[in-house]
């Protein structure tokens, strides 16, 4: 493989990491909108042609069942709104010629990490007071 293919091949993932550098960074000072309170951007990543960008975001919350997935929801509509608004400014601030199309996906892997840690206390809990008997 050459040194350019090599080049080309990580771009996107170079691109990725700074896309959701700004990505957080715009959401959390330039958007003034309640529903993204609490709203963290934990990856991205980006086609090889640079149109494409899915940015993962979870809530930062104590929420839990229903109440977590309405904030989701509305976290959505709200990040779809300002969708246009992100593009064009993650556009001019990382100079790409292209303006990805950001597609805004919840990332369940964190809330998945959260309820096996949450099960993983309950049987050392629980292992210990079988102990202690």
């Amino acid at each position: 493989m050459t040194e350019g293919a090599k080049n080309g091949a990580s771009r996107p993932v170079r691109v990725a990491v700074q896309l959701r550098q700004e990505v957080a960074r715009l959401i959390g000072r330039e958007l003034a909108d309640p529903r993204l309170e609490g709203l963290v951007v934990a990856s991205a990543w980006l086609s090889a042609d640079l149109r494409l960008a899915k940015v993962y975001f979870r809530i930062a919350t104590t929420s839990e069942g229903a109440e977590l997935d309405a904030r989701r929801k509305e976290a959505e509509k709200a990040l779809e709104r300002a969708s246009g608004r992100l593009r064009k400014a993650v556009t001019a601030r990382l100079g790409l010629r292209v303006a990805p199309e950001l597609r805004f996906v919840y990332d369940e892997g964190q809330d998945a990490r959260d309820r096996i840690d949450q099960l993983l206390d309950e049987v050392k809990r629980e292992s210990k007071s079988d102990d202690t008997e």
